[in-house]
């Protein structure tokens, strides 16, 4: 399996509002109590995949982590190799990166997970954006979960996109991490000020928008000069087509939220039938999903779409 870099958001060195669920981490790996399969549930961009870094900079390299402010040192050299992914002690896996989710991209990883480590520490593997992995990609994974390996444990980012099959959660300790509307806020704002970021694209004011998202929604309407006030169908055609050129998630992602807040204002003028307006913002999602899973020709999809509102 070639190396997966980690997002292109990476863990920022200081860990916000999360410092609790860090601190029970700590303590259940402390004392021994840290299962072999650990899920993070929760909403994309609230800090998961950050409060997993500090954890694993803390365990590694004390040193370089100061717990009482959570942050990590930036010279640490452990928290850079995990960054390209060349640790001997922990390998990140992003589903959404495997090819189409193929069963035999986790059956390849059996034979790098089943090596002996370097260190005489535990290793871990973290599977990021698990709930994308297809049902035959997750029954893979179960048995590579199920090997009889001592210094193995695994971490999984349930982004709940989709639903996580019940055999993977019942295999798994759940942490579900949940940030408060002020917190969020709080968060945006230091993220905001600490990276200079100007123009901001997206109301994250108005909307239940989370930190990372509004730091990968902002970018790409930044980039692609998208103005969100736009009309609905207008953005979507656009970011469909930079989908199909770039084919990244975040772009898909946008979308989605997009509709969502399209059909949460339309709901609130309360000038259309509110089942209809389910009616049609499922029949959006739907087809969304299906482009995404069964790589549906775009223009079939706008042609759907537009012969559903733009032609009625």
């Amino acid at each position: 399996m070639s190396v997966i870099k980690i997002d292109d958001y990476q863990p920022s060195l200081t860990l916000f509002n999360l410092d609790k669920n860090l601190k029970e981490t700590i303590k259940l790996y402390k004392t021994s109590k840290f299962p072999k399969v650990l899920m993070l549930s929760g909403e994309k961009g609230i800090g998961k995949l950050t409060l997993i870094y500090h954890f694993l900079v803390y365990l590694f390299d004390e040193k370089n982590y100061n717990l009482s402010n959570c942050q990590i040192n930036q010279n640490s050299l452990f928290y850079k190799q995990c960054l390209i992914n060349i640790s001997s002690n922990v390998i990140y896996v992003k589903c959404s990166d495997l090819k189409n989710s193929k069963v035999e991209d986790i059956r390849n990883l059996k034979s790098t997970v089943l090596k002996t480590s370097t260190s005489e520490k535990e290793r871990f593997i973290v599977f990021d954006d698990i709930e994308l992995l297809n049902i035959n990609s997750l029954n893979a994974l179960l048995k590579i979960i199920e090997e009889p390996t001592s210094k193995n444990n695994f971490i999984l980012i349930n982004n709940k996109r989709k639903k996580v099959i019940d055999t993977v959660k019942s295999r798994s300790l759940e942490f579900k991490i949940i940030l408060s509307n002020t917190q969020r806020l709080d968060i945006i704002k230091s993220l905001i000020k600490k990276n200079g970021i100007d123009p901001v694209s997206i109301d994250f004011n108005t909307s239940n928008i989370s930190p990372g998202n509004f730091l990968r929604f902002n970018d790409i309407c930044i980039k692609h000069k998208i103005d969100i006030n736009n009309d609905y169908f207008k953005n979507i055609f656009l970011l469909l087509s930079l989908y199909k050129k770039e084919k990244n998630l975040n772009i898909m992602d946008l979308i989605l939220y997009l509709t969502e807040n399209y059909f949460y204002n339309l709901s609130k003028k309360k000038t259309t039938n509110l089942d209809k307006i389910l009616e049609d913002k499922s029949f959006i999602i739907n087809n969304l999903n299906n482009f995404i899973l069964f790589n549906i020709n775009q223009n079939s999809l706008i042609n759907a779409i537009n012969n559903r509102f733009l032609n009625e």
